[in-house]
């Protein structure tokens, strides 16, 4: 029985010596070969076309090397950052009707809508430092501009509302740096560190030495426009009805009494609490005190 182990084992370690050498002949023993096929990647990266001139809200940016490079920059990496930016025209389309007609109302450039982007990715994002909603408010903020925030209420998360705060404080930096994009920057970095950083440099944005992801910041806004605004020219092919619905087909309930359980609510009027929390993400507790305030609850048609 050994002896025959033995001559398996010797048949068996030829046989392997064969296909290695087989195989290797295949090849012709030439490494680039080799690498070649291994290196082979189905796929075409190529530049953004910066032939053309860029503007945001209507203001135009410098055409120098400096702004080119940078601007560059944020097409590259919103143009092949896929996934982020196929979400991103997905729920546009569910947001920025709100946002838009909000902002025409308040007469803020309709590009101040791609600000949403840029701080959330139209989502109600919590930021390290606590800015909360789809307008990334801090709390101070909120309540300045009539917000209500508490255990129970955080109007951050309300579209309509955080939108129309959003509008006017964008009002107020417009008026007190000059330009819609000097306001975006302070809207970034807050106004009091910007009217800081401009006595000290002078000039305007793009004059100005920041932080990275203030000098940044302009520039993803602008690429964020382009993508979103024409995204087949970046390889963004999202049809209709792949786009996120509006959530528009509901009915307000007003609350005038203190709601002792949103789960009881919710099965009351025929939706699970998963669809209230849905469609008014602003109630951020499992119960509501009513004094003063009157609130409206959306909930969807039947």
């Amino acid at each position: 029985m050994k002896q025959d182990y033995s001559l398996f084992g010797l048949i068996s370690g030829l046989i392997f010596c064969f296909l290695i050498f087989i195989s290797y002949s295949s090849t012709g023993g030439d490494e680039d070969t080799v690498t070649a096929v291994t290196h082979n990647l189905p796929q075409q990266i190529r530049a953004v076309n910066l032939d053309k001139a860029f503007t945001y809200c209507s203001e135009l940016l410098p055409n120098d090397f400096d702004v080119r490079e940078r601007l560059d920059r944020e097409l590259l990496v919103n143009s092949y950052w896929q996934s982020n930016t196929v979400l991103s025209i997905k729920r546009a389309n569910r947001y920025f009707p709100v946002i838009e007609r909000i902002f025409r109302e308040q007469g803020v450039p309709d590009d101040m809508k791609y600000l949403a982007v840029a701080e959330s990715n139209l989502t109600n994002a919590v930021s390290p430092a606590s800015a909360k909603g789809i307008w990334q408010f801090m709390k101070p903020t909120a309540k300045e501009y009539g917000l209500e925030v508490n255990d129970e209420v955080d109007e951050r998360y309300h579209l309509e509302r955080s939108t129309l705060a959003a509008a006017k404080y964008l009002k107020y930096l417009r008026k007190r740096f000059g330009t819609w994009i000097d306001a975006s920057a302070a809207y970034n970095v807050g106004p009091t560190r910007y009217a800081k950083i401009l006595k000290k440099q002078g000039g305007n944005y793009f004059d100005l030495n920041l932080n990275s992801e203030t000098s940044r910041y302009v520039f993803r806004l602008v690429a964020i426009k382009e993508i979103l605004s024409n995204p087949q020219d970046f390889g963004f092919y999202v049809e209709p009805h792949e786009k996120y619905a509006p959530l528009d087909n509901t009915m307000n309930i007003e609350i005038t009494e203190s709601v002792l359980d949103w789960s009881d609510f919710a099965r009351l009027h025929g939706v699970s609490y998963r669809t209230l929390k849905i469609h008014n993400p602003w109630l951020v507790d499992k119960k509501l005190t009513v004094k003063k305030n009157r609130y409206l609850v959306k909930i969807p048609r039947k």
